[in-house]
C-alpha cells in the first residue's frame, strides 16, 4: 500500500489494476464528470467545523496544452473563512509507487478515519469508521491526490497511464495539477504545503523544486512521512550482497524491533540510549568492518559478530554464515523462524504467519496484509456514504500495479546524464536554497523498517546545506512504524506536530 519491496508487497495485497488501455475514448465522459460536493461538521480540539468536501478531478494538460490525464481528487475547505486566499492549502498523497492516497486520507488526516487495532490484525468487517478529532483541517484545507492510474485517477487522450509511471512523469503530472488547483479555486496567495509519505517524499522533493522553477511557486513548507528522498539507500536489494555501505543504516532499527519483542539476550531498561549505542555501532565499527571486507581481523571479525548478536537477537552462527550482513526480509524471517513466526516490515511491532519455514525470505508483510483490508473496506464505504462519489464508468484503484515497470531514473537539470536510482534530495536541497524560509518537517517511525530512521537521519545530514539552512529542518519520533497514525497516540503527537509546524510557518497565523 505504501512503499518498499515490490515483489513481496505486491504478493501481499490484491487490490487490481485494470488493463492499461488508451484512454481516448473516454476522455469526453470525463471531462465532463461533475464533481460531488458535500456538507459537513467536525469536532477538532472541541470546536465545530463545518466545511465542504469536495471529490472531483481536474483536467490535467501536459506541455503542450494538451489534456493528457484526469486526475481525481479529494478537497476539504473549512466554510465561512473571511478570506480563503490567506488560509493554508496542503496537498496529500501517499507513494507506492503507485499508491492511492486512501492511507493518509483514512488514517490521519481526513474528517474521517478508520479504528485498527494497534499493532495487530483488524478483524474483518463491520469496521469502525469515526470523526477524526486529529484531522488538520482545523489549520489548513486540505487537498489529497491520487497519482495517474490510482483512484479514479487515468490518463486521457493518447496517453496511457504507464507513461505517468516514472519518477519524472508523476512529478510532472503532480506538479501540474497542484498548479492548475491553486488556478482554479484562487489560492495563489495561499500559505502552501506539501504532505507526502514514503514513495511520496520522493515526489515531494521533486514536486516543490518543479513548481518553484517551473511556475513561481513558493511553499511555506514541505512535511515528509517516512522519508525516502535517496533511493538507492533506501532499496535495500537483498541479492546484491556487495553494497556493503547499505547494511549500517537498517541496524539501528533492527535493535529497535528486536527490542519491542523482547528477543535480546541483554535486554536494557530503556530503548533510548539503547538506540543511541546502535547509532554509533552502525555508523562506526560495523561500517568500518564491512568496508574491511576479507581484510578484517578474525578476532575483530568474531567482536562484531558479537556486538549484532547483542544489537539483533539473531544467533551467532547465522550472523557468521551471512557474513555479517542481513538484510531487512531476512531479519524479518529469521528472528522468530523457530516459533514459525514473521514481524511486520512496516511495523515491526506486527506479527504474522511465517508459511515457509525454511524460506530464507519473509512472504509478505504482515502490518499490510494487518492493515490493507481494513483500510480499502472504509473507503470504499466513505464514498459512497459520505461522499456520494462512487464512479459507476471506473473502478476506485487502491493500489496500481505499477511498481514492476516504474522507471526509477530521475533527470537533474544541468547534468546530461540522469540518476539511475533517483535521489531527489538534489532537489530538495535546491529548492531550499532558491526559498531560504522554505521548512521542512520529517516525520519517522522508530519501529520502522521500510523506511529504517538511521536512513532518514543520513539523507537528512547529507542534503549538502549551507549551515543556516540546515536549522530549518526537524525531524519528530514515534513510537511506531511507517504508518505511525496507526498508533492512536502516535495520531495524537502527528497532529501535534503538524499543527506547530504550520503556525510557525504561516506569517499570517490562522485564517
Amino acid at each position: 500500500m505504501l512503499f518498499l519491496f515490490g515483489a513481496v508487497r505486491h504478493a501481499a495485497h490484491g487490490y487490481a489494476q485494470p488493463p492499461d488501455e488508451p484512454a481516448k475514448n473516454q476522455s469526453a465522459n470525463l471531462a465532463k464528470a461533475e464533481p460531488s460536493v458535500t456538507q459537513h461538521k467536525i469536532v477538532i480540539n472541541g470546536a465545530t467545523i463545518s466545511y465542504t468536501a469536495t471529490a472531483g478531478a481536474l483536467i490535467v494538460r501536459n506541455e503542450k496544452d494538451l489534456p493528457y490525464a484526469s486526475m481525481g481528487y479529494f478537497a476539504y475547505t473549512k466554510n465561512n473563512v473571511p478570506d480563503s486566499g490567506q488560509r493554508p492549502v496542503t496537498f496529500a498523497y501517499n507513494g507506492g509507487p503507485g499508491s492511492a492516497s486512501i492511507w493518509l486520507h483514512m488514517g490521519a488526516l481526513g474528517p474521517r478515519r478508520i479504528v485498527t487495532v494497534n499493532a495487530a490484525a483488524t478483524p474483518p468487517p463491520p469496521y469502525k469508521i469515526v470523526g477524526n478529532e486529529f484531522s488538520i483541517l482545523d489549520k489548513t484545507d486540505l487537498v489529497m491526490i491520487d497519482p495517474v492510474g490510482t483512484g479514479f485517477s487515468r490518463a486521457i487522450g493518447e496517453a496511457k497511464d504507464k507513461d505517468f509511471w516514472s519518477v519524472d512523469a508523476d512529478i510532472e503530472s503532480v506538479s501540474r495539477f497542484i498548479r492548475q488547483y491553486i488556478t482554479e479555486n484562487g489560492r495563489w496567495n495561499s500559505p502552501k504545503y506539501l504532505l507526502g509519505e514514503s514513495y511520496g517524499t520522493t515526489r515531494s522533493a521533486g514536486v516543490v523544486d518543479f513548481l518553484q522553477t517551473n511556475a513561481g511557486m513558493a511553499f511555506n513548507g514541505v512535511i515528509l512521512v517516512s522519508m525516502a528522498t535517496d533511493l538507492d539507500w533506501i532499496l535495500n536489494n537483498e541479492e546484491d550482497r556487495s553494497r556493503y555501505h547499505l547494511f549500517p543504516l537498517f541496524l539501528p532499527s533492527y535493535a529497535a524491533a528486536a527490542w519491542y519483542h523482547k528477543a535480546l539476550p541483554e535486554p536494557p531498561a530503556e530503548l533510548g540510549p539503547f538506540l543511541d549505542e546502535a547509532r554509533a555501532f552502525a555508523i562506526g565499527e560495523y561500517a568500518h568492518a564491512l568496508a574491511l571486507g576479507n581484510n578484517l581481523p578474525e578476532a575483530d571479525r568474531k567482536a562484531v559478530i558479537a556486538k549484532l548478536h547483542r544489537f539483533t537477537g539473531l544467533s551467532t552462527e547465522y550472523l557468521d554464515r551471512a557474513d555479517l550482513r542481513v538484510n531487512i526480509l531476512q531479519f524479518i524471517k529469521e528472528l522468530f523462524r523457530d516459533r514459525r513466526e514473521m514481524i511486520g516490515i512496516l511495523d515491526a511491532r506486527f506479527l504474522g504467519v511465517s508459511l515457509n519455514p525454511l524460506g530464507e525470505l519473509a512472504e509478505f508483510d504482515s502490518m499490510d496484509l494487518s492493515a490493507g483490508p481494513p483500510f480499502v473496506a472504509a473507503f470504499q464505504d466513505y464514498l459512497h456514504r459520505d461522499l456520494n462519489a462512487t464512479r459507476p464508468e471506473r473502478a476506485y484503484i487502491a493500489q496500481a500495479d505499477a511498481w514492476k515497470t516504474w522507471d526509477f531514473r530521475h533527470k537533474i537539470d544541468g547534468i546530461e546524464w540522469p540518476q539511475q536510482m533517483a535521489n531527489t534530495g538534489v532537489d530538495l536541497a535546491r529548492a531550499m536554497g532558491y526559498n531560504p524560509n522554505l521548512r521542512l518537517l520529517v516525520l519517522q517511525g522508530i519501529f520502522d523498517l521500510a523506511t529504517p530512521f538511521l536512513a532518514t537521519e543520513y539523507m537528512v545530514s547529507h542534503l549538502d546545506l549551507r549551515p543556516d539552512l540546515r536549522s530549518h529542518i526537524e525531524i519528530k519520533y514515534y513510537d511506531a512504524g511507517h504508518m505511525m497514525y496507526l498508533h492512536e497516540p502516535s495520531l495524537k503527537k502527528f497532529k501535534t506536530d503538524i499543527a506547530s509546524f504550520i503556525d510557525q510557518t504561516n506569517r499570517f497565523g490562522e485564517k
